[in-house]
């Protein structure tokens, strides 16, 4: 991975868990970091994430969906990380206007900003896998067709379309990077709304039990966030990228109740627990979702560096000591 050393950049949602991860990635490689973040604490955004490289990075504390300020942030950035967005699958299909005005809205604000005042950036846009819906092929790859369950889901595929779009249209040099439940430090753990595994793990260092619907046997494939992080600076640095869509997920798939278990083994005490489906929760659920890495190893030469044993240590040992901070 190539130095940031000098670089300018904005990462949008910088306070949350993948966005603090990656801030301070790039703080390590030479960065100079702007993070721009409303708290909003929908979305799981914690001044904890940040705790040790405060003196290292500048703080926006504004929405993107107000297009005056990040019209403010957006000039003279070398490398821009769309990575705010309202996270909760089951939150969008409460309240849809809200979704739809962060995970698209506050995307065409970025968008915009660039065109208007910074076309030379680098645009690298957060996508998922469960914008694809029920997979009609396995391994799914970056060509499948997009049918979402789930608002979240939905507008997360037309986020994705308006980077593609920008991308061609103004020749800006945009990249979507997808990503599948990712797990690890700073992650939002105190919730249901936000990824599945991540609650789990919360629910395990509290020594709870996990509940589990059906039998679990729905298959998922899980990532450590470094690596995550990895293959979104990857794609900032590469000129390949430009204009492309990656899958940045795991070699290996796991059921829902081998996640669950493993889960328990490695940082809990409690047990985990099978119960019938909830009325309505079914019908969002995707099924197996199998996914193909190999464009991202090919293209980006990106690799998966954390197995999901390992991953689960290094979670341990970062909230040992500060897991009151994610209970909140």
């Amino acid at each position: 991975m190539k130095t940031m050393e000098g670089k300018k950049v904005l990462i949008t949602g910088g306070l949350g868990f993948i966005g603090s991860n990656l801030a301070r990635k790039c703080v390590k490689l030479g960065a100079k970091v702007t993070i721009f973040d409303c708290l909003d604490p929908r979305s799981g955004g914690n001044l904890y994430n940040i705790a040790d490289i405060a003196e290292s990075v500048q703080v926006s504390y504004h929405n993107i969906l107000d297009f005056d300020q990040v019209s403010q942030v957006v000039p003279e950035k070398d490398i821009i990380f769309s990575c705010a967005s309202s996270t909760s699958h089951a939150f969008s299909m409460r309240e849809p206007w809200i979704d739809s005005d962060v995970n698209s809205k506050g995307v065409i604000n970025l968008l915009e900003a660039v065109r208007r005042f910074n076309q030379k950036a680098k645009f690298v846009h957060l996508g998922t896998s469960t914008q694809l819906g029920k997979l009609s092929y396995q391994p799914a790859d970056e060509k499948h067709p997009e049918f979402p369950t789930d608002i979240y889901s939905a507008n997360k595929s037309v986020s994705e379309k308006y980077t593609l779009i920008y991308s061609k249209a103004f020749n800006i040099c945009s990249t979507v990077i997808r990503l599948s439940n990712v797990f690890g430090p700073r992650a939002c753990i105190h919730s249901s709304e936000f990824t599945f595994n991540n609650y789990f793990i919360g629910l395990a260092l509290q020594g709870k039990n996990i509940t589990v619907y059906g039998d679990g046997r729905q298959i998922r494939n899980v990532l450590y966030v470094d690596d995550a992080v990895s293959a979104m600076v990857l794609a900032a640095q590469s000129k390949a990228s430009k204009g492309e869509v990656f899958f940045a997920v795991g070699d290996e798939h796991f059921s829902v109740a081998e996640i669950a278990e493993a889960t328990v083994k490695h940082l809990g005490k409690g047990t985990v627990i099978y119960v019938d489906w909830p009325i309505g929760k079914k019908a969002t659920d995707v099924g197996d979702a199998i996914l193909s890495n190999k464009k991202i190893k090919d293209l980006l030469g990106w690799t998966q560096e954390t197995n999901l044993e390992s991953g689960f240590a290094q979670t341990k040992a970062y909230y040992e000591n500060c897991l009151k901070e994610y209970l909140r």
